[in-house]
């Protein structure tokens, strides 16, 4: 089969394009800076110029594509620059799908992700759930956003298959999460917020849930890839525990509420560290929770076990 595939330098694209060209397929990378392709020009990916915001470049990538697969995304927290979240996220969505009905694509699969339902308040909630509050963050409300122009394209009879993975671990992570979980695997001692709850998958699971719902998906479904439910304080006890270092040192849900007011205020006068901003300090109280059971009943998909799967981030990242 031959793929087209957008998001290919991203953490999930890379692995999920890595584990097309080893079942055999052809796949073609639409890139914006080719020039950083070079792990995916080794694997035998075609990489050809283009970007999400130009449909026109996506239009030529897809054309004879056998699926295509969306992953691009604007994934910030605490961002200087929140109009890039609705130009790749929402504009770069309606562009990718149009640009696949456009030739004529037999499949679309689209990354969405659990996060378009914001705090889920401990909840574990569906596919069938819809979110109709206030989002805790310019990225959970564009993705929100692109959720629904997926449901509008399928409605319109492009098959689109949608993927919603929760949080996502592994090698190659270079998101907030994934720099406390390097440092952890180094043996530091690092800080984390007590309330954040997830569900963690590894990332090769994540990429083996897109194949999986090219091949099984029903058009027009959304299926949770959603890992083991756990905490970020967990995450990084696990990983701690793994490297032989020490556990994190847990921040009381009232300690980062108050830092968070205080943030909010200070970052109108001054520069603040994405990782300290408001938004990113909201995001970390709150429960991003699904439940895995469509994708595991309709796509035979199953996320390996947390301590499994650290192990193994750990042991890459130290084999460096």
């Amino acid at each position: 089969m031959r793929y087209a595939l957008t998001g290919a330098t991203g953490f999930v694209g890379s692995h999920l394009a890595r584990q097309l060209r080893e079942a055999g397929h052809e796949v073609v990378a639409v890139v914006r800076t080719p020039s950083k392709a070079t792990g995916l020009v080794a694997l035998g990916v075609e990489v050809v110029p283009g970007d999400v915001t130009s449909r026109s470049s996506l239009v030529d990538a897809f054309s004879g594509a056998d699926g295509v697969f969306h992953v691009a995304g604007w994934y910030h927290l605490g961002s200087d620059h929140p109009e890039q979240g609705w130009a790749v996220n929402v504009q770069g969505t309606r562009n990718a799908l149009d640009a696949a009905q456009e030739v004529g694509a037999p499949r679309v699969v689209y990354t969405s992700t659990i996060a378009v339902n914001s705090d889920t308040g401990g909840e574990v909630r569906d596919e069938t759930y819809r979110y109709t509050g206030e989002h805790l963050s310019v990225y959970d409300h564009t993705k929100a956003q692109a959720h629904v122009i997926a449901e509008e394209y399928a409605g319109r009879g492009l098959d689109v298959v949608t993927v919603m993975p929760g949080g996502i671990y592994g090698p190659g992570d270079t998101s907030q999460i994934g720099e406390l979980i390097r440092q952890a695997a180094h043996g530091r001692r690092v800080m984390a917020p007590a309330g954040l709850q997830m569900c963690m998958a590894h990332v090769d699971d994540v990429a083996h849930g897109h194949v999986l719902a090219m091949e099984k998906g029903r058009a027009g479904e959304s299926y949770m890839l959603a890992g083991p439910q756990t905490t970020l304080v967990d995450v990084l006890r696990i990983t701690a525990e793994i490297a032989g270092g020490k556990p994190p040192v847990v921040l009381p849900d009232v300690a980062v509420g108050a830092s968070e007011r205080m943030m909010g205020l200070l970052e109108k006068v001054a520069p603040v560290p994405s990782t300290y901003r408001a938004e990113s300090l909201r995001a970390s109280r709150a429960s991003y929770l699904g439940t895995p059971a469509k994708a595991q009943a309709e796509l035979g998909w199953f996320a390996r076990a947390l301590r499994i799967g650290l192990a193994e981030t750990v042991e890459d990242e130290l084999r460096g």
